[in-house]
């Protein structure tokens, strides 16, 4: 784990917003060998998001776009209308039914999906997820980084801005979230160790990546717990809901945030000091990936797809697999940091 900690921390100094400024992701350097296919095969891949509509989902939309507009293949997205488990299974059998080459699959309930997966697995589908671990019935798990270390780092913001003290809540978009969970494992372990007088009160909130959601269990947990000065947001929702509340109700500087976000949902808020950090990948390189790897399994490149891949992506330049029982989970180092003083370097 320490090996991991330090890659990602490494990539966080390193990353920065894309070079090709009318590219939504910079495939300049894109590794064109990995996805070549023979006589110039067309496949169709569809990529299942947790939930349609949001931002989070809209930006990985582009970068599945831009695959398609780079290579030709048939590939789209599809989600829910709202977070829910039943919905995105039934999506996912849809595609079965349809004869899909590949699903790239971020899931809201890993439970859930694993009964169709595995069945779209024995019909010779190809099967690439994204956030989500713990997967079984997968042939390759992209992550974009190690999630304890993302958590880790989330921690270390929070409590700088807390000055190591004082109670925090912590809010998840389903409890069923693999990596959003492990993102406050790695948090609260980082917490014990570095910042003891702090404390999280409460279960986590479970807040079903709806910004609304989570402004009305913040605040109860606000009114349960009036001494809370901390608020650590796994989904990225969360960033929106928090700043909203801590505006509102005139905390500024009273109680502070750090969680995933993107800037052009928790921008203001950053800005106005209502929050103090956010902390995210693009999910339109990770869109883009997963549908690499998509093309590489569907051409029988399984040889290549191992530790030390480089997809010629940010992020991604050296796939990491750190579990040698489970070598299909691939581990990129692609987070970024952002606060009110470089925020202007990213306009998504």
């Amino acid at each position: 784990m320490k090996t991991l900690l330090t890659s990602a921390s490494l990539a966080l100094a390193c990353l920065s917003a894309p070079a090709i400024a009318d590219q939504i992701v910079d495939t300049s350097n894109v590794n064109k060998d990995l996805i070549a296919t023979q006589d110039d095969k067309k496949y169709t891949i569809a990529t299942v998001v947790k939930v349609d509509g949001i931002a989070w989902f809209d930006r990985m939309r582009d970068g599945v776009e831009q695959f398609k507009e780079e290579t030709g293949h048939d590939v789209w997205m599809v989600g829910p209308s709202q977070a829910d488990a039943a919905a995105q299974v039934q999506l996912v059998e849809n595609l079965i039914a349809q004869g899909v080459d590949a699903i790239a699959v971020v899931p809201f309930s890993v439970e859930a999906l694993e009964p169709v997966l595995k069945k779209a697995r024995d019909r010779g589908i190809v099967v690439i997820s994204h956030e989500a671990s713990n997967l079984q019935n997968t042939d390759y798990d992209l992550e974009a980084f190690d999630n304890l270390a993302y958590g880790a780092n989330l921690m270390k913001e929070l409590g700088a801005s807390m000055g190591g003290k004082g109670k925090y809540v912590a809010t998840v978009g389903s409890l069923t979230s693999k990596s959003q969970m492990e993102w406050i494992d790695g948090a609260v372990a980082y917490q014990k160790e570095h910042f003891p007088e702090m404390e999280m009160v409460g279960d986590r909130l479970e807040t079903y990546d709806d910004a609304a959601t989570d402004y009305t269990k913040l605040k109860e947990a606000m009114t349960t717990y009036p001494d809370i000065t901390g608020i650590l947001g796994a989904p990225m929702p969360t960033s929106a809901g928090a700043g909203r509340l801590i505006a509102e109700s005139g905390l500024k500087d009273k109680v502070f945030f750090a969680g995933t976000g993107l800037p052009s949902v928790a921008g203001e808020y950053l800005a106005n000091g209502d929050i103090q950090y956010i902390q995210f990948w693009d999910p339109a390189v990770a869109g883009y990936a997963m549908n690499m790897l998509a093309v590489a399994a569907l051409e029988g490149k399984q040889d290549q797809i191992t530790a030390g891949l480089d997809l010629g992506l940010v992020g991604y330049e050296s796939l990491l697999a750190p579990d040698a029982e489970k070598p299909n989970l691939l581990y990129g180092a692609g987070w970024v940091g952002v606060t009110a003083e470089n925020m202007d370097q990213y306009d998504f």
